[in-house]
């Protein structure tokens, strides 16, 4: 079941203070760093989770010798966010499928894991038997590498169906190793994309009329975005009915959040008003450094339940699976990285953003 749609104007009310939140975590963050000097490391050995004053005794002993991190905290106990850990169902099984959820993975900053999340979360979806599509909507390609997809040596991908016509989504979809797993590759063409469409009547929406056939066979589709806030990025917060914006544990990952959500907020009230934001999620995360616990708390602090619970720490497996070309699901399925993408596509569909 889908989420309940806000009327615009309170989307609109709710994002117009984002901008100064976020300008008040920076502030923050920088006031910190003035004050205590460059990031400081802590001993993983003595790390403790600091316990809010609400938290019953029994949990707040239970967590004190527990370092941070989405895979060391069960339901009840306080989480990497601060907050007590809520209790993830295994998501009940499909009758049917369809119509899709369409998702974007959206920052305009590069290297915080859009591509990863994009590819785990997917093959997460797909274990609890969700049908999934993901669009490699960046040029580089990333994607459909990290899939094991040949885009270079494709004749036809998301550029031509972009801006040819004559072309069925249905034949450029390409099947991978994971069932219920789906992904429309791109390549170096989509750079052109961009120029390419600037004539063209209604520009933003041509993802959208692109993805139509598809969407009664999905569950589930998820939009790499490129890191820009360019003509194929609002066509992808055009077509989604939801956001999830990875953010970095790291102050300066922070600075361009602010001018995301104005994006999204305009996208909402000129050209998509049922777009929301379903989440932030934080990525990267180091339980070693107080820097990394600082931003994700500053986050909550000023965005409170927009920001999940599950938290992707850092991992030198994720690089190893993307060079693998597979899921970190099946790569390394009993890894903590695998369970953290696993409990985030449980809370997704416990929030409503996904069937």
């Amino acid at each position: 079941m889908h989420r309940p749609i806000r009327a615009p104007a309170e989307q609109s009310a709710n994002r117009a203070n984002h901008a100064d939140r976020v300008g008040a975590i920076s502030e923050r963050l920088t006031d910190e760093r003035q004050r205590t000097g460059s990031e400081t490391t802590v001993d993983p050995e003595v790390t403790t989770t600091p316990i809010p004053s609400e938290v019953p005794a029994d949990v707040a002993s239970s967590t004190s010798d527990r370092l941070p991190g989405t895979e060391g905290a069960g339901a009840g106990q306080i989480g990497p966010t601060g907050r007590p850990l809520p209790d993830f169902p295994e998501p009940a099984k499909l009758a049917s499928h369809g119509p899709a959820r369409i998702i974007a993975m959206c920052n305009q900053k590069g290297g915080v894991g859009k591509t990863t999340t994009t590819i785990n979360l997917g093959a997460a979806l797909a274990e609890v038997g969700r049908k999934v599509l993901l669009i490699d909507f960046d040029p580089q390609g990333a994607l459909s590498v990290g899939l094991g997809v040949r885009a270079n040596e494709l004749d036809v991908t998301i550029y031509n169906l972009l801006v040819e016509r004559g072309h069925d989504v249905r034949d450029v979809i390409q099947h991978t190793t994971i069932d219920g797993l789906d992904v429309v590759p791109a390549n170096i063409d989509l750079s052109a994309a961009e120029v390419q469409l600037v004539g063209e009547v209604a520009r933003e929406q041509i993802l959208a009329r692109v993805l139509r056939p598809v969407l009664d066979d999905y569950d589930v589709i998820l939009i790499d975005c490129q890191p820009s806030l360019g003509l194929l990025t609002v066509n992808a917060l055009t077509a989604a009915h939801g956001v999830v914006i990875p953010l970095e544990t790291e102050y300066f990952a922070m600075r361009g959040v602010a001018l995301l959500i104005d994006t999204i907020t305009k996208i909402t009230d000129r050209l998509n008003p049922r777009l929301q934001i379903d989440g932030i999620l934080a990525t990267m995360f180091d339980s070693r450094t107080n820097h990394s616990r600082e931003v994700v708390a500053s986050v909550v602090d000023h965005f409170g339940d927009q920001v999940f619970h599950t938290v992707i720490s850092r991992t030198v497996k994720f690089p190893d699976a993307s060079l693998a070309a597979e899921p970190i699901t099946t790569y390394e399925s009993s890894h903590s990285g695998a369970a953290a993408y696993r409990q985030l596509a449980r809370e997704l569909i416990a929030r409503g953003g996904a069937a």
